[in-house]
């Protein structure tokens, strides 16, 4: 079934609320969720629902209960949390599934449900696809004597904080009494209820800005370089060790260094990584779009990248399957195994603070950042072509037959010092063109040329 407007994979399904995304379609996908759930389950199901702090949420929230108690499941309300917190209660409660009202760091004017299965993990592609087709069905409702209830969770941030404190190799005394200064932007969304209170019991003094969980984000709310302006100058104007940043539903962290500079969020896994790889042996598994200074922290600590395509599933079960301890994607999402198998940015905040402690005060963040090589990403969008995309990745081969190809998600290109990967977005309606090299002017040459052939084919 067609659904004009909407974003369905994987990762969920997305729309602007009012336009495409509307109480029924939430309604609809959330029935359909519970009715799945149950069915696998073995008929008894409890689901947790947990929300950002998107405008939309308080609306679209109890329409998620009644259509999963409407289908006979339980529903375990957590509340305004991270969607991490969602995974974790998920597996903390041993749950059916969990559902987390939230269009992650997409603008304003969206929302959207995301999928948690029975292990705390995004539904995988054949999970999805035996979800849609009970949502596409008859699906069925129970009858006024099976109905499901619903209660609430109040304690499941406070179990995700604590969860993260007894990190075995997270010496917490040690980052306390350097009561690190941090500069914190959580752009008004879940976080502004999170990430002050993992922060203060590590013992940080904040400097903090766009706190208030309302949803009313100032600013275009993905934590990339050219949106953390105003964090730039909060670190600068208040002598920070760092600063963080996070998206509206916390899986995603990026960081401005203690001269006040964002440094990229493909830095924060591979930070996260110089420090786990310390404790932890085994592999780092990272998507085809993530920056190749993770390589460059693997090599160093004596081991190897694993690359599986883009989205947060596909990294994690390749962690699991490989025995990975870290690993995660290059938009500041880090996965810790031992905590959860999810992008957790109250984690990736954690493990950043010991990599500080453990560096010590000579080598703060900017000096960290400086001793390894700089690579420049550049991220292009555009429209999605008619044609298939089959027909542009033949031609970028052909264009470039000395690369490396990886076809497991779109085209990625490698040569040894820079790459170039090309894929549909599964969130929005366009293409990405993402190049890596060791200069901004040979990244944009890259995009540059691989533009042609996906041009030829909008026109």
């Amino acid at each position: 079934m067609a659904y004009e407007g909407l974003m369905v994979s994987v990762s969920g399904v997305r729309g602007r609320v009012g336009e495409a995304l509307t109480p029924e379609v939430m309604a609809k996908f959330a029935a359909g969720f519970g009715a799945w759930a149950l069915a696998r389950s073995g008929g008894k199901a409890t689901i947790v629902v947990g929300r950002d702090s998107r405008v939309s949420g308080p609306m679209f929230q109890p329409v998620v209960h009644a259509a999963l108690q409407s289908v006979g499941c339980n529903v375990l309300d957590i509340g305004m949390v991270p969607t991490p917190t969602v995974q974790l209660a998920v597996e903390h409660h041993h749950a059916a599934g969990g559902l987390a009202i939230t269009a992650s760091h997409n603008p304003i004017e969206w929302n959207a449900l995301k999928f948690i299965g029975p292990s705390g993990l995004f539904l995988d592609g054949a999970e999805a696809a035996d979800m849609r087709k009970v949502v596409d069905g008859n699906i069925p409702r129970a009858t006024w004597d099976r109905l499901g209830t619903v209660s609430a969770d109040k304690d499941a941030a406070r179990e995700h904080i604590e969860r993260i404190l007894a990190l075995p190799f997270l010496d917490v005394e040690g980052i306390r009494k350097r009561g690190f200064r941090v500069g914190l932007d959580c752009v008004r969304g879940a976080g502004g209820v999170f990430m002050p209170v993992l922060l203060e019991l590590l013992g940080c003094k904040l400097a903090t800005i766009n706190m208030e969980p309302d949803g009313r984000f100032p600013r275009p709310p993905e934590p990339v370089p050219e949106n953390l302006g105003e964090l730039q100058k909060l670190v600068q104007d208040s002598h920070c060790d760092l600063g963080m940043a996070v998206d509206p539903d916390v899986d995603r962290l990026a960081l401005v260094s203690d001269e006040g500079v964002a440094i990229g969020e493909d830095y924060t896994l591979a930070l996260a990584a110089k420090v786990v790889l310390r404790h932890r042996k085994g592999p780092v598994v990272t998507n085809l779009s993530t920056s190749r200074i993770v390589d460059d922290i693997a090599a160093e600590a004596g081991t190897r990248v694993i690359r599986a395509p883009v989205g947060e599933v596909n990294v994690a079960t390749r962690m699991r399957a490989e025995g990975a301890p870290i690993g995660g994607e290059g938009n500041g999402g880090v996965i810790l195994s031992e905590l959860h198998l999810g992008r957790d940015a109250p984690v990736g905040a954690a493990l950043i603070l010991q990599l500080l402690l453990e560096e010590g005060e000579k080598r703060p963040l900017s000096k960290i950042v400086a001793s390894y090589p700089r690579y420049i990403i550049v991220k292009d969008k555009l429209d999605r072509p008619n044609a298939p995309l089959d027909t542009v990745y033949e031609a970028l081969r052909k264009a470039f037959p000395d690369a490396e190809a990886d076809t497991q998600d779109g085209l990625r290109l490698t040569w040894p010092d820079r790459w170039v990967h090309i894929r549909p977005s599964g969130t929005e309606p366009i293409v990405r063109v993402i190049a890596e090299a060791p200069s901004a002017a040979e990244a944009e040459k890259l995009v540059r040329d691989c533009r042609k052939p996906v041009e030829a084919l909008t026109r």
